[in-house]
C-alpha cells in the first residue's frame, strides 16, 4: 500500500524556496533540502523531481508571490507612489526574507549556462517592465506624469534600476546611500 504524502505542498516549496534564496543553486545539497524542507527524500522526488525541478518551481512560487505582492500593494496608489513602492519593496523585501532578490540570484548564478532558469528570470523582468510601462502610462492618462514621457524607454530604464538596487542591497548597509538611489531614479519622472 503506497504512503500518502503527508505535508503542506506550498509551505515545503517554500522552504526549499527559502535555502535556495540563501545559498544559491550550486551550494544546496540534496540532503540539505531533505532536511531544511522536513520531508522523506523519496516524497521530495515523487512531488518535486530533482534538484534543478525543485529549485525552477520554488523560483516560479516565488516570482508569483512577488507578483501578488505588487499587486496588492501598488492597489489605490499614484502612479509614482507605485513606481516607489517598487523601489521601497527592494529595500525592505519583509522581515522573513532573506537580503536581495531570489530572481537576481538566479539571474548571476544561472541564467548564462542554463535556458530555463533564463527563461523563468526573463519573464519576470518583463512582467516587471510591463507593470512598470503600464503605471508610466496610467500616470500620463490621469494627468500625473508627462505625456511627453517615453513610457517604453522608462519601463527599460526603472527595471534595470530596480535590478541593480536589488544586487546592491545585498552588500550596501547604509539605507541612507539606498534611499539616495531611489530619489535620483524618481526624479527622472519630473521630466
Amino acid at each position: 500500500m503506497a504512503r500518502t504524502k503527508e505535508f503542506d505542498h506550498d509551505s515545503v516549496l517554500l522552504k526549499g524556496m527559502r535555502l535556495f534564496w540563501e545559498q544559491g543553486y550550486e551550494k544546496t545539497s540534496m540532503q540539505e533540502l531533505v532536511s531544511h524542507m522536513g520531508v522523506h527524500k523519496g516524497s521530495m522526488y515523487d512531488t518535486f523531481g530533482d534538484k534543478k525541478s525543485l529549485y525552477l518551481k520554488a523560483l516560479n512560487r516565488y516570482s508569483e508571490k512577488l507578483e501578488q505582492s505588487y499587486k496588492l500593494r501598488i492597489a489605490g496608489l499614484s502612479a509614482t507612489e507605485a513606481i516607489r513602492m517598487l523601489f521601497e519593496r527592494a529595500i525592505h523585501p519583509g522581515e522573513e526574507s532573506p537580503v536581495g532578490c531570489f530572481i537576481v540570484n538566479t539571474a548571476v548564478e544561472l541564467a548564462q549556462h542554463d535556458s530555463e532558469a533564463r527563461e523563468c528570470v526573463h519573464q519576470f523582468w518583463d512582467y516587471t517592465e510591463q507593470l512598470i510601462r503600464d503605471l508610466i502610462m496610467e500616470g500620463q492618462q490621469s494627468g500625473e506624469l508627462s505625456k511627453t514621457l517615453d513610457a517604453e524607454s522608462l519601463s527599460q530604464y526603472f527595471n534595470n534600476a530596480l535590478i541593480g538596487l536589488r544586487v546592491m542591497v545585498k552588500t550596501i548597509t547604509d539605507e541612507d546611500k539606498l534611499r539616495q538611489i531611489i530619489e535620483m531614479n524618481m526624479s527622472v519622472l519630473n521630466g
